[in-house]
């Protein structure tokens, strides 16, 4: 056990302690290991670089309060918004480790306020990309569990390329209105299990990311479990995508609750992106106050070179190693509760379908005073109300035993879909009575 006050560490004091936790993980790394030990009290420091063999242990009551000085957060390689690039360093941060943890019942603040600040009108005086709160690059045997995280200047947990990631009752606190401050976002790692954690965020709760077309090495990220979470606020509760050129597989999702996400479970990417997600399973969720709970989007306009004709024209061009995927992805035992936009949103390209999507046992109900609004992000798309679901380029989709209930139009629009099946759908104290399903050049089976 290496106690930062016996390396010079004052408590509640206006004197950072950078070197002392530097001084006690070199201590601990020059040992073979050890726990470093921040004992209660508020400790101001810079970015924190740890070492393979070492827990930071941040005990119960204990603060680690980071500097707002981009010169306490020198520059590294690492990844930003799926490109490698230069970066400043996490406020936590390891490279190339194993056997590397994060505990304790503490908190840890990013004072992520003048980093926002700065984001939103003065980008020109960021030198780098903003700090993470925690990053990990290449490592393996990673655990984060128990701290309070908070106001992270940007994204909050980011491992990066890493294995064998376990990240485990977390509390995560960014304001609702602070940019780029997701959750929890895996890229492109393998074997990663997230659990028991409360998530609310001013962007993503969970992303899962592998790299954008820009990304020189394609790594899927696969292998990923979700379970036990409230997530609250957000853009999303669970995104894959867009940054997906790597391939995002075998992902299970079960047993959370989201609350005033922006949408519930979305999928998101482009032409020029290329990569597959694919045997994605969704499980025992319930959802409250969304625009949207489900969205696949092949036509996801933002990022570099989203506005180009080539992402948003729906006419069909050639299938290459630019053209994305989405396949094998089931969706079970599902509750939605005062949804505002549509009940769901699937939209493929015109040549290359969202295939093989089954919806099984989701019980769906509209907000009385639903808010107009987008269920996603893509050109020309107008604004939605207590719509059904609304599909678009897709093949071999079933949806059995699901209830859409207060909805205005059809329970379900299609257009342009093949082997699209309904058993056992019905309507509920629908607004304005119509027919369950409308049809626009598909082949349907309605039981």
């Amino acid at each position: 056990m290496y106690n930062i006050l016996d390396y010079g560490a004052q408590r509640d004091s206006v004197v950072p302690v950078t070197q002392a936790i530097a001084d006690a993980i070199a201590a601990a790394h020059v040992a073979g290991g050890g726990t470093v030990y921040i004992p209660a009290g508020t400790f101001l420091t810079g970015a924190i670089r740890l070492y393979s063999n070492i827990e930071l242990y941040v005990s119960p009551g204990a603060v680690l309060s980071f500097s707002t000085d981009p010169a306490d957060y020198p520059a590294v390689e690492s990844r930003w918004e799926g490109v490698k690039r230069e970066v400043h360093m996490p406020c936590i941060y390891g490279a190339d480790l194993v056997n590397v943890s994060i505990t304790g019942s503490g908190t840890i603040d990013g004072n992520g306020a003048p980093w926002w600040d700065k984001h939103r009108n003065r980008p020109d005086e960021l030198e780098y990309p903003r700090p993470r709160l925690i990053g990990f690059d290449n490592c393996s045997r990673v655990t984060i569990r128990d701290v309070q995280l908070i106001n992270s200047p940007s994204w909050t947990v980011n491992p990066i390329g890493c294995s064998n990631v376990l990240i485990d009752n977390l509390s995560i606190l960014n304001p609702a209105d602070s940019p780029n401050t997701d959750g929890i976002n895996p890229e492109s790692c393998r074997d990663v299990r997230i659990s028991n954690c409360h998530i609310d965020v001013g962007d993503d709760c969970i992303a899962i990311k592998s790299g954008t077309e820009d990304t020189k090495e394609r790594i899927p990220c696969e292998n990923i479990t979700i379970t036990n979470c409230v997530m609250v606020h957000g853009h999303g509760a669970v995104v894959l995508g867009s940054e997906m050129s790597g391939d995002i597989r075998n992902v299970t999702i079960s047993n959370c609750v989201f609350k005033q996400t922006d949408r519930g479970i979305r999928m998101k990417s482009r032409r020029g992106r290329g990569g597959i997600i694919e045997d994605v399973r969704i499980s025992n969720i319930v959802m409250e106050d969304v625009i949207c709970p489900f969205t696949l989007n092949l036509y996801y306009f933002c990022g570099p070179r989203g506005k180009e004709k080539y992402v948003w024209d729906k006419n069909p061009y050639p299938v290459t190693a630019e053209t994305p995927q989405f396949r094998r992805i089931h969706y079970a035992n599902i509750t939605a509760r005062n949804v505002h936009a549509a009940a769901g949103f699937l939209y493929g390209l015109a040549e290359q379908a969202i295939s093989e999507i089954t919806f099984t046992n989701i019980d769906i109900s509209m907000a009385e005073h639903a808010v107009p609004g987008q269920p996603d992000m893509m050109a020309g798309l107008q604004d939605m109300q207590r719509r059904g679901f609304f599909l678009g380029n897709v093949r071999e989709v079933q949806f059995q035993q699901v209830t859409i209930e207060n909805h205005d139009g059809p329970a379900f629009y299609v257009e342009n879909g093949e082997e699209v099946e309904f058993l056992n759908c019905r309507s509920r104290n629908t607004a304005k009575p119509e027919k369950l399903v409308e049809q626009v050049g598909v082949d349907l089976a309605v039981k």
